[in-house]
């Protein structure tokens, strides 16, 4: 039998992983933190000084026993929790059923966003509808608020002739511009830049429209992120810049992108009110969400969030999280999982049960699959069709350059 240790690394020392394979996880139990411990500022006065504790502390809604309690209670109707609770489940099954064909041969590569379904979807679910997303690659959840169809979402991951972007990005790098949703970049971290620049371009045009944009504890020791922070903090843009602390980058701990206590508070040196949030926490982060898009909608500009949850999975299809953490350490996150806590609020609330809880289990399962099954009738990665050759010269340029169209003609085609 393998011996297994307790960590004594302390989580705090600056470029080291709390626990490493072999290792007993341990969080410390709960979270200390209570969601009666925080005010909420009026947004239309608040300045970054007044969010000093916000951005050190855990803006939480939801206690440990499933109730919702203190000033972060969003004004949000029960049949709106339900359709979150639902978009979290339908991403979590689909996200299931994507592996299973990455698995399988069927497309080349994904990214799940278990244990994070509640950060996109609730916080797309605060904005307006004219509202600009810049997603890194856990946030396709956005996509089903703003109504994508999941036959079309499966025909981009599988590159087949139905694909949008025909075949000009890889799995997952998703863009659909009905929904404002811009694509996802491979090079991580420019979209905080960008949806600074795009919120820039709607002040200055008097637009109503604000821009929410995430990336990663690891994206943000690069030099996008304080370009962006820079830009946000000089010219006040619409723009809501969300660093999502999921304690893991895709094999060094977040301790190494961070030094300081918090994420959030790396936001206040740029005069930029900054709140750490409870990422697992359905109604606190649609809260805090929505109370940015209301200084938005006052003129006061950027907020700066941390939200702090945790990668339960692998980073991507590529990756075994098992050679560089316990197997098991999800399970001791005090955050706990997003879906289950929903759920569990609506149950304790009376305003669901595990009836219904099953049923729609069982509806949106049968959902996915149709879809899947619809998708691949345009063909996937194992069995085709295949575009021709051809195509690699089309679809990027509007006028094709010489050299372009030279090599195309030495191709013969």
């Amino acid at each position: 039998m393998t011996e297994r240790k307790t960590a004594v690394t302390s989580p705090y020392i600056i470029g080291t992983a709390p626990f490493r394979p072999g290792d007993d996880a341990d969080f410390g139990g709960k979270f200390h933190e209570q969601p009666e411990d925080l005010n909420r500022p009026d947004p239309a006065k608040c300045a970054a000084e007044d969010t000093v504790k916000h951005a050190s502390g855990l803006v939480r809604v939801l206690n440990d026993k499933d109730e919702a309690k203190g000033e972060w209670i969003p004004e949000i109707s029960v049949e709106k929790l339900i359709t979150g609770l639902e978009y979290m489940m339908r991403l979590r099954i689909f996200d299931d059923r994507m592996m299973k064909m990455q698995r399988t041969g069927k497309l080349s590569f994904y990214m799940r966003s278990f244990g994070e379904e509640a950060v996109a979807i609730a916080q797309t679910m605060a904005l307006e509808d004219e509202d600009w997303i810049f997603p890194s690659y856990r946030q396709p959840g956005a996509q089903f608020v703003r109504g994508r169809d999941m036959v079309s979402m499966i025909c981009h991951c599988i590159g087949n002739t139905e694909d949008n972007v025909r075949g000009r990005q890889m799995p997952v790098h998703y863009t659909w511009k009905p929904g404002r949703f811009i694509s996802i970049s491979s090079p991580v971290g420019t979209q905080f830049s960008q949806a600074v620049g795009v919120a820039m371009a709607s002040a200055y045009k008097g637009l109503d429209e604000a821009c929410i944009t995430w990336l990663g504890d690891g994206t943000s020791a690069q030099g996008d992120y304080h370009y962006a922070l820079n830009f946000a903090s000089t010219f006040k843009p619409p723009v809501i810049l969300n660093v999502v602390n999921n304690q893991w980058a895709i094999s060094t701990h977040q301790n190494l992108a961070t030094g300081g206590r918090t994420f959030a508070e790396r936001g206040l040196a740029y005069d930029i009110p900054s709140i750490r949030v409870d990422g697992n926490d359905f109604l606190a982060l649609y809260s805090v969400t929505r109370w940015a898009r209301d200084r938005i909608s006052a003129g006061l500009g950027p907020t700066h969030i941390e939200v702090y949850t945790y990668r339960a999975g692998a980073h991507s299809s590529s990756d075994d999280p098992s050679a560089y953490r316990p197997d098991d350490e999800f399970k001791c996150w005090p955050g706990g999982d997003p879906v289950e806590r929903l759920k569990n609020y609506l149950i304790k609330s009376g305003n669901w049960d595990d009836k219904k809880q099953q049923q729609l289990e069982k509806k949106i399962d049968d959902e996915v699959m149709a879809a899947y099954k619809a998708a691949c009738e345009f063909g996937d990665l194992a069995s085709g069709p295949y575009p021709p050759a051809s195509t690699i010269f089309t679809e990027v340029y509007e006028t094709v350059p010489w050299h372009v169209q030279e090599q195309r003609e030495e191709l013969g085609k």
